[in-house]
């Protein structure tokens, strides 16, 4: 799990940088994440797959260029903003379950103090018995406490925050693009290594525009399809 740890942290390192930049060196970000340098060269391998990074021999590793974003119409509900509706019978399987410090990073996609607690939920979303879905959530600790891991394996995390809490989903912000799995996500989602997957990125506020979740989800390329209806106005534009 520190190769799925120090793959995140690379990502959020890099996020704010302009394409065709250099990156650190292994050494430097060997020591910086405190890791051995196979494993960061191991995550830099999954950043590279996902066109995050490219490699350069005797040059280094860069950031890639940009995909070019395509802003959806909003939906009407902010709940749906988890994952399309579909069909089935959905579970949730808890694989991690901890408190961790937001760091500088995270701190900042999620507007909170570095030092400030967040909660880290991954689970496994179960479809009529197979997996479908990799989700791993972040949460601001102070605004559910005493939850639970079990408050996490059915129903809507949205519904939680309301009901127990009286924090109130009202707006997010997802991106979805494609991508292929690594090891551990081939391994929870029982598909073979490099299988083709969905990643969503999903960051939601409440109703005083405060940042409460942070996710990112990877769905089997295999299992899952999106369909979405598109109404035109009148006269229509087409890019």
């Amino acid at each position: 799990m520190k190769r799925v740890q120090v793959r995140d942290q690379l990502r959020l390192l890099i996020e704010d940088r302009p394409p065709g930049e250099l990156i650190p060196s292994e050494r430097d970000l060997s020591e910086q994440f405190g890791v051995s340098r196979p494993t960061l060269r191991a995550a830099i391998e999954d950043l590279a797959r996902d066109g995050l990074l490219v490699r350069h021999h005797g040059r280094g590793t860069f950031t890639n260029t940009r995909t070019v974003p395509q802003i959806m119409a909003p939906t009407a509900n902010a709940a749906q903003f988890t994952a399309p509706p579909a069909d089935g019978n959905w579970l949730n399987r808890v694989e991690e379950f901890r408190v961790e410090q937001a760091g500088p990073k995270l701190g900042k996609r999620m507007q909170v103090s570095p030092s400030d607690d967040l909660l880290y939920i991954c689970r496994v979303k179960i479809v009529d018995g197979a997996p479908m879905a990799i989700e791993k959530i972040r949460i601001p600790f102070r605004i559910l406490p005493g939850v639970e891991s079990t408050d996490f394996e059915s129903g809507s995390l949205y519904q939680l925050l309301q009901t127990r809490y009286g924090v109130i989903a009202t707006h997010a912000v997802q991106t979805t693009e494609p991508t292929v799995t690594d090891a551990d996500e081939s391994h929870l989602l029982e598909v073979p290594l490099y299988a083709p997957a969905l990643l969503f990125e999903r960051t939601t506020r409440d109703t005083g525009g405060r940042v409460i979740e942070y996710a990112r989800s990877i769905y089997r390329g295999d299992r899952y399809r999106i369909t979405t209806h598109l109404t035109f106005d009148q006269p229509s534009e087409i890019a």
